[in-house]
């Protein structure tokens, strides 16, 4: 199975992550996760960027991403298995934590990932979930002015586009999927998981969602 950022990997490591963390991702991580310890568990890991931070935390970083050109440059961040997100390689109830960073819109069946995060967390585990934020992103979203954004039709239709008002992104070379915000949540509590926690971050106007739930204790 060709996944499609195996395209843009090379792209992805040595151009798009060179720009840093402007959104602040790495802050609500930090924030939303916590320290904490044993395995942790990002699903589309990608490159593994995000691994260090995690360790920092007290946590041990384990990845799973379709990726198979991501995964390559992941090698020396995190131990990866290539796999999918809809059928996690992990026997149930068995990890405390798990994260998901800028991955949702890349997986048109995330309802479905969400249930697998579900199964694999042991009961009290934690789930911390950040993307692009569905009421403000998108191929509707026109953020070509830096102090607005201007929403058109489309919002309300969860779709897959590559319509993106930037070609210096992600989304106009792999496209995105999109779930309104109310489909979103409602996906997390029909997965069975307790929602605790949100935040924001990017500018003007947010760019990304945060969410901390949890599995329920038996």
């Amino acid at each position: 199975m060709k996944a499609a950022y195996d395209e843009i990997a090379d792209w992805y490591e040595e151009e798009f992550l060179s720009r840093g963390d402007p959104l602040g991702l790495q802050g609500v991580l930090r924030e939303l996760l916590g320290e904490g310890r044993g395995p942790c568990l990002e699903i589309g890991c990608g490159t593994g960027v995000h691994a260090a931070l995690v360790r920092e935390l007290g946590w041990t970083p384990v990845g799973v991403d379709l990726s198979a050109g991501m995964l390559g440059h992941a090698r020396g961040r995190l131990p990866a298995v290539r796999g999918d997100a809809g059928r996690l390689p992990v026997r149930g109830d068995r990890l405390p934590a798990v994260i998901a960073m800028m991955a949702h819109t890349d997986m048109p069946g995330y309802p479905a990932v969400l249930r697998e995060v579900a199964r694999v967390l042991r009961p009290g585990g934690v789930f911390v979930h950040v993307g692009v934020h569905p009421c403000f992103c998108g191929g509707f979203a026109d953020r070509s002015d830096t102090e607005a954004v201007v929403i058109r039709p489309g919002y309300v239709d969860g779709h897959w586009t590559k319509a993106s008002w930037t070609d210096q992104g992600v989304r106009d070379k792999v496209g995105a999927s999109h779930w309104p915000l109310a489909a979103l949540l409602q996906a997390f509590l029909e997965a069975g998981l307790v929602l605790e926690r949100f935040a924001e971050t990017g500018g003007p106007v947010p760019v990304a969602l945060a969410i901390r739930a949890r599995k329920p204790q038996a």
